[in-house]
């Protein structure tokens, strides 16, 4: 516990902020797997929501199903963080229309976090094939 700041006098630590943390902590360097299925979406190319909810609902066999609110608060978080960009907007039947595409950096994240995934299924199936092969004989 910190101890309580001082009136007027700076806080105890620099990284201390009343009681929350606020710096020297670690991202987590895993991706959700609603975010893996929106990022693999667009290296197909650039999409609009609900394009990019199709794609990554067909491309995860229907596991992933974001919802219309979850999307655009992911989409705008992902363009924050550089991962993605709007490609262009035109208006469809009145309405506007976003479409999104992936930057250098969101294509170098989702490859990244696929070889992730693929390194520890290795881990597992390495493990199961002797088994396999030990039951059979």
């Amino acid at each position: 516990m910190v101890a309580p700041r001082p009136r007027g006098g700076p806080a105890p630590f620099p990284y201390f902020v009343h009681r929350y943390i606020v710096g020297r902590v670690k991202r987590n360097p895993i991706m959700s797997e609603p975010v893996y299925y929106l990022l693999a979406a667009l290296l197909d190319g650039p999409s609009h929501g609900y394009g990019i909810i199709k794609r990554a609902g067909d491309l995860s066999g229907g596991r992933v199903r974001l919802a219309v609110g979850t999307l655009y608060g992911a989409l705008d978080r992902l363009t924050g963080e550089g991962l993605i960009a709007v490609d262009r907007e035109e208006t469809v039947r009145g309405r506007p229309r976003r479409y999104y595409r992936l930057t250098e950096d969101g294509h170098a994240a989702v490859t990244r976090e696929a070889a992730r995934m693929e390194r520890a299924a290795r881990v597992v199936t390495a493990r199961i094939a002797p088994a396999a092969r030990t039951a059979q004989a």
